[in-house]
């Protein structure tokens, strides 16, 4: 997803490594979800851990 139609932009493995990283902290972390009653992800599992639905 973060690299579809912008290969140019990463000339190392490195480089593309690092993006990748950055996205999936960002994807995990950082990104609001409607659908999750406006937490991250990690907000969403965190409250699952400490609630268990039974």
């Amino acid at each position: 997803e973060m690299f579809y139609d912008q290969e140019y932009k990463y000339h190392s493995l490195q480089g593309l490594t690092q993006a990748i990283k950055e996205y999936i902290e960002y994807y995990n972390e950082e990104r609001i979800k409607s659908r999750l009653k406006g937490l991250t992800p990690k907000e969403y599992r965190n409250q699952a851990s400490i609630n268990p639905v039974f």
